[in-house]
This record gives structure tokens, sequence and C-alpha cells, in this order.
């Protein structure tokens, strides 16, 4: 990290590839389309690139990289929701009878119809929630991560799950 700060290329090549696989299992979250993935991926290590000035070395390289790829990704969604023309699809069908389904390819089905569900929320509700409840971060690390406010991540995600139990109502 030191020889990055200090303008070595090469050095910032190496914290790419140890931290590639990571980064791009955290961008899956954002997105299930393989092209955009890899573009959000880049768009990550780019802001971290960018962003070398702002690291202090008070906390773990990895949680500062982890912070940006969630704010790329979350500002991937709000692109796209205000770019995306055409109705959200309708995902009753997805969720019909899979609580009971154990196979691979009913958990992959269960899956897409939690993405999908959640693709309807707007940006902000599906960060919190996919942090909180898919993630399994606490509070504070859903602050850390988003730059919110503790008290606005409890407000936010009181909100998403409330619009979320609208969207799954019958």
């Amino acid at each position: 990290m030191r020889l990055s700060l200090e303008g070595d290329p090469e050095a910032f090549t190496g914290l790419v590839r140890r931290h590639q696989a990571e980064v791009a299992r955290w961008m899956w979250r954002f997105t299930r389309d393989r092209e955009d993935h890899v573009e959000l991926v880049q768009e990550a290590f780019i802001g971290a690139f960018t962003s070398l000035g702002t690291y202090r070395g008070r906390g773990p390289f990895c949680r500062w990289l982890r912070a940006i790829a969630v704010r790329t990704g979350y500002a991937f969604w709000r692109r796209r929701d205000r770019q995306r023309a055409e109705p959200r699809e309708d995902i009753a069908h997805l969720l019909d009878g899979q609580a009971q389904e154990d196979s691979p390819e009913a958990v992959v089905t269960a899956a897409e119809a939690v993405h999908e569900t959640l693709a309807q929320l707007r940006p902000r509700d599906r960060l919190v929630l996919t942090l909180m409840y898919l993630e399994e971060h606490s509070v504070a690390e859903v602050a850390d991560l988003t730059g919110w406010s503790e008290t606005m991540v409890k407000v936010q995600a009181w909100r998403a799950k409330r619009k979320l139990r609208k969207l799954l109502a019958p």
C-alpha cells in the first residue's frame, strides 16, 4: 500500500490481484449481468486508485476498499434506475413453490427471485437490505460502509422492510 501511495503502478497492480476475487464477490450483489459485473469490478478499482490519497491507514485496506465498492454499486443502481424505461417484471412466478425445494436449481431460482424482488426497490432501500440481511453486517458496519449515520441506517432499514412487505403482499 505504501508503494502505491508513492505512485508505483506495479504495487497497485499487486493490490488488484490480491483483492480482485473478493471485490468481484461483493459486486455480484449489485448485478447478475456478467458484462455489468465486470464493469463494476473495474469501476471499484478505478475508484480505489483515484482515491488512494484518501486512505489514511487507520483501518484495514480491505475495509476501505469495501466502502468504495459499496458506493460504486450503489451509484450503479441509481444510474440504472434512472435509465430504466420498461416496467419491472412481476416476480411472483419465481417465488411460487420454492420454499420446499432444496435442489441446486431451486436455490439458484430462489436467489434470482430475491435479486429480482430487491431490484424493484429504490437503490437506497436495496443497499441497506442487502448489507444488513444478505451480507449480515451490523448497523455500525453499514453506517461505516455507506457513510450514513447509524440512525439513518436504522430508519432506512425500517422503511425498506416496510416497502418490501408491500411488494410481497398478495
